[in-house]
């Protein structure tokens, strides 16, 4: 009897490029495609911070580069990767503007689409001209996407559009061999959000709603995102990998 193998998770020979990847789960999810094989291109609009995190990668042995960048510009984005074959895109750069519905400003909703829709879905078009069959894209969405809260109907609506474009173009790359997935995270600790728990009582109401009765860490994020991008994967598209500590469930 022939014993059936588990698929390798294991990425060595391919490139990654993971946006806002300078700090929190962006450069979490370099640190797990690099550790399983990958070489990882670093994406941030910060010069210093960027290339402290790709030391550190390369100091522990990993093949790492970073590409200063502003996913926004669409134009920047095209001409810094003409040419260059990406086997996985993970987009993550993203911001929040926690406001009531009656205070969101026409700025704040640019602001917000601007990174967390238009950005990625252009970076995925750019990317997709060069990406091989078993190419693999996987957006940081947010477990907001499926879910209502108070003070983040801007926020709601951009992951909720994430959604959506993620399983159309599972449905349109799916023929050309390439894979699209969503990792959709309950709260997590990161720079981003830490002002969040500095408010009185925020934790707890958060909490509250999390089954597993703990916060997301950095690391819960890690195993997902290099689940989806391996060959482990492979029959895996037009998903939203839930990380959220049973949220949703209810």
């Amino acid at each position: 009897m022939t014993l059936p193998q588990t698929p390798s998770q294991r990425l060595d020979g391919r490139t990654a490029l993971i946006t806002g990847a300078s700090k929190g789960l962006g450069l979490a999810a370099a640190c797990a495609l690099a550790q399983v094989g990958a070489k990882v291109i670093l994406v941030a609009r910060d010069p210093a911070v960027l290339e402290e995190a790709v030391a550190a990668l390369t100091a522990a042995g990993y093949s790492a580069e970073a590409l200063v960048l502003d996913v926004t510009d669409t134009a920047a984005v095209r001409e810094a990767l003409s040419g260059r074959r990406i086997d996985i895109l993970v987009n993550n750069a993203g911001t929040n503007r926690p406001k009531p519905i009656d205070e969101i400003s026409e700025g704040d909703y640019a602001a917000v689409m601007d990174i967390n829709v238009r950005a990625a879905y252009f970076l995925a078009q750019t990317v997709i001209a060069s990406m091989p069959e078993g190419g693999s894209i996987i957006n940081m969405s947010s477990q907001m996407g499926h879910v209502g809260a108070a003070d983040r109907s801007l926020y709601c609506a951009s992951k909720s559009a994430v959604e959506g474009m993620t399983r159309a173009m599972a449905v349109e790359l799916g023929p050309r061999g390439i894979r699209v997935n969503s990792v959709c995270p309950t709260f997590v600790e990161t720079p981003m959000t830490r002002p969040f728990f500095e408010q009185p009582g925020f934790r707890e109401a958060v909490l509250a709603k999390i089954p597993l009765g703990r916060l997301g860490r950095i690391e819960d994020i890690m195993g997902s995102v290099a689940f989806l991008a391996s060959d482990a994967a492979a029959l895996v598209t037009g998903s939203a990998l839930m990380v959220d500590g049973g949220w949703t469930a209810h």
